[in-house]
């Protein structure tokens, strides 16, 4: 089909390696590829000068130029537990959007290689990552068509308790202030069994966004498995939140079959 001919490149970011000036000089591909998708491991530039990102690279047959998306990952509020997390891949998602011709925008880096388009690009980020993704909306990111925030919030199961956010106060100010002069439009998606950042907190979130000016399409998720939260991650975020997804990427229904 006409829509599947410009498919795209999916990079899923991952955790920050400390390795300096050795980092610098060893940015890009880490390995052969793989499947599923081509899959390869990158090592990309972050805002932090004296560190790297590890990235995980998906993309579809052919030389590109490729549309790009980003899929920004959860975080943890436990230092331990967050040098402990192993690196998300979200295979799932990652096949939904190389099957539809979307990647991830991943730094100005990655927009520099050949294989990748300066225009179209989504983002995509699950919790702190779909946090820091809404900050983007004001942002003068160029060639960015929509961002998707799963489940988008800070210092949710606060001390390990379920429905306990630290400081919900300060994140509805936030979104607020993300809010604007936002250029981006958003798609808010919340499982209806997240106990990080409940459905009605979300919905307040979204709110808020909305009140600070921003444009936000927001949708309560069917439940999926023992915790929502982790949708994002799952197999069955292609069946939950496929329609919604599509309607951001804004893809017709024809295209919707792989």
């Amino acid at each position: 089909m006409q829509l599947l001919r410009g498919l795209f490149a999916l990079l899923v970011l991952g955790v920050l390696c400390t390795q300096g000036a050795l980092a610098q000089n060893r940015f890009g591909t880490q390995g052969p590829e793989s499947e599923p998708d081509r899959m390869q491991q990158w090592l990309v530039p972050s805002p932090d000068p004296d560190a790297a990102a590890h990235a995980i690279l998906f993309r579809p047959p052919g030389d590109g130029p490729f549309r790009l998306a980003l899929i920004a990952h959860a975080s943890t509020q436990n230092p331990l537990r967050r040098a402990q997390m192993p690196q998300s891949e979200y295979r799932a998602l990652a096949a939904f959007l190389v099957a539809r011709g979307f990647a991830v925008l991943v730094l100005n880096y990655l927009r520099g290689q050949s294989f990748v388009r300066q225009d179209g690009a989504v983002i995509l980020g699950h919790s702190a990552g779909a946090w820091g993704a809404l900050a983007l909306a004001g942002d003068k990111v160029k060639g960015v068509s929509a961002i998707i925030a799963f489940a988008a919030g800070r210092g949710g199961h606060a001390d390990d308790l379920p429905n306990q956010v630290c400081a919900p106060q300060r994140l509805l100010a936030t979104a607020r202030e993300f809010g604007k002069g936002a250029r981006v439009p958003v798609t808010w998606l919340v499982a209806a069994n997240d106990a990080y950042f409940s459905p009605g907190l979300s919905r307040q979130l979204a709110e808020a966004f909305r009140s600070g000016g921003g444009s936000v399409d927001f949708h309560v998720l069917a439940a999926s498995g023992s915790e929502g939260h982790w949708l994002a991650e799952t197999d069955s975020v292609v069946a939950i939140a496929g329609r919604e997804l599509d309607r951001a990427l804004k893809l017709p229904t024809a295209a919707k079959k792989q």
